[in-house]
């Protein structure tokens, strides 16, 4: 029974990055149909993002009340409800309605479970997962693909995805059972009530694991947002071409997580975040360094892999950082950090980018990992394994 779970928690990841790059690919389709400016995609991404926030920061309170089961459930149906949503809306305003219930979902959704793998699995299949993730978020294009070349509207592409949100909630409906097994059920109250954040700031080393995952996801964001118009601009690869390669970055994310599966049997998750953070910096020092396109490619695939093991080593080590009974309102706010950190920080390297040049990104990429290797050590000082 416990495999079977797992299986479904795989699942469960696999639908979570299914939606999250779908608004990116159908995007230059949906704006001339909706008549609305190209840049009007940052409002539906920003209310996304800010719903995430909220549902992160309440992950906590809500777990304890009715259990990672129950919150799983509902958060992937109201997942899948905005997803209906967005399939019959024809007007801009209503999406952005739409995606306050897709955001709120997700951020329950991703807290609770990350949270539980952390706490009930090795680090390996925390990887692993995060692995599905990134399968998912693959997929969603190339479904949203399917829809706009066989004749059919983007809103197709949102019923299919959506579709699948509807099995996935009625599968994690009917393993309710299961997840009560795995003290995943409303029984997670016995610590007396849900953490104030005033609280959560309180615990040595929480703002250090803030500051880093705010920085890790910033790092991650910004690559992948911006790796194409480098490539077009600072390396001079004609657009089409660089479009393409930008997809190294992802490339070298999922297959990093794969491989850091099993690379965890062998070391800690602090030995796989400083391993991380040295391939960042490899692949950071092959973009600045003059030479072929080869050069460049290669640095983006580097700073995927040094990308991967961070983001769930991070996760799996933080019950053992603070505390199995601190640990879900810890997740919580370092969900809220990342996505602020994906909220901010790559509109604010445009900037810079418009006001100096895109080749800048590397330094950019540079200044976030020495702050995040800081963080972690203090970290590791502060609330030591």
């Amino acid at each position: 029974m416990v495999h079977l779970l797992l299986v479904i928690i795989y699942m469960a990841f696999i639908s979570l990055g299914l939606p999250d790059s779908l608004l990116g690919s159908a995007w230059p389709t949906m704006h001339t149909e909706l008549g609305v400016p190209l840049s009007y995609a940052g409002a539906i991404s920003m209310l996304i993002a800010c719903g995430t926030v909220v549902s992160s920061l309440q992950s906590d309170r809500l777990t304890r009340r009715f259990g990672t089961g129950k919150v799983t459930a509902f958060s992937v149906a109201t997942t899948a409800v905005a997803l209906f949503g967005f399939s019959v809306t024809r007007s801009f305003w209503l999406l952005c309605l739409w995606a306050i219930p897709y955001g709120l979902g997700a951020g329950s959704v991703d807290a609770s479970l990350n949270n539980y793998v952390a706490l009930h699995y090795k680090s390996r299949h925390m990887s692993w997962l995060h692995c599905m993730w990134g399968l998912g978020a693959m997929t969603g294009p190339y479904l949203m693909g399917y829809a706009l070349t066989s004749g059919q509207s983007w809103n197709a592409g949102y019923r299919y995805i959506g579709i699948i949100q509807v099995v996935l909630t009625a599968v994690l409906f009917i393993s309710l059972p299961l997840w009560k097994g795995r003290s995943g059920g409303a029984e997670e109250e016995r610590d007396g009530g849900p953490m104030r954040l005033r609280q959560i700031f309180a615990i040595p080393g929480a703002k250090a694991v803030m500051l880093c995952f705010f920085c890790y996801c910033a790092i991650e964001q910004t690559a992948s947002l911006w790796a194409s118009t480098y490539l077009s601009e600072v390396r001079g690869m004609p657009p089409e071409r660089a479009a393409g390669f930008a997809s190294l970055f992802f490339i070298g994310i999922t297959l990093g997580r794969g491989l850091s599966g099993f690379l965890t049997m062998r070391f800690t998750d602090s030995r796989m975040i400083r391993m991380g953070c040295c391939g960042i910096a490899l692949g950071i020092a092959a973009m600045l360094l003059p030479g072929p396109d080869t050069l460049a490619m290669g640095g983006l695939i580097l700073i995927g892999l040094g990308c991967a093991p961070i983001y769930p080593c991070i996760i799996h080590s933080t019950p053992a950082h603070f505390g199995a009974d601190k640990s879900q309102a810890v997740i919580g706010v370092q969900m809220a950090s990342a996505y602020v950190g994906t909220l901010a920080m790559p509109p604010l390297f445009g900037l810079l980018a418009g006001r100096f040049t895109v080749g800048l990104m590397p330094l950019y990429l540079a200044a976030l990992l020495v702050v995040m290797i800081v963080m972690h050590t203090v970290l590791e000082k502060k609330a030591p394994v």
